[in-house]
């Protein structure tokens, strides 16, 4: 069994985390990561280029640091990621679920809130949707 894990650096996001370790254990399943970039080229801001490319930078950077926080997590937990990826797309929630597509993954544990600070809905709009449209069963954590 393979479980895709959506991290953001969001606490819910690690607590999507802890669950697919407790599952992963108890079901000898594989885990891969995911994080998620949005394209900063279809933003419209008024900005240079070489800004631009330094915010493009940062993002990366902020991306690999909070994967490479959820292998240690998993390290930690004597679970190993079988695979991570840091991808670039204009709709995160796509992203997920064309990787758990192309990766064939059984299924998504996911946090029910990301980074976005609207609360007016119970369940984010990212995990709305991956619910929605998943190949896959979906494991909505709150």
């Amino acid at each position: 069994m393979k479980i895709l894990v959506p991290v953001d650096g969001s606490q819910n996001s690690m607590d999507a985390l802890n669950v697919a370790i407790d599952y992963a254990k108890s079901k000898e399943a594989k885990i891969c990561l995911i994080n998620v970039m949005p394209v900063i080229e279809d933003i419209d801001l008024e900005i240079t280029a070489s800004e631009r490319v330094k915010i493009k930078e940062s993002m990366e950077k902020r991306a690999e640091y909070i994967t490479q926080k959820a292998c240690g997590v998993l390290a930690l937990e004597n679970v190993m990621a079988i695979c991570k990826a840091i991808v670039q797309s204009s709709s995160v929630p796509d992203a997920i679920v064309d990787f758990a597509e192309k990766e064939k993954t059984d299924l998504i544990i996911i946090g029910s809130r990301g980074l976005n600070p609207s609360v007016r809905f119970r369940m984010g709009s990212v995990a709305s949707k991956v619910v929605k449209h998943s190949p896959c069963s979906v494991y909505v954590v709150k």
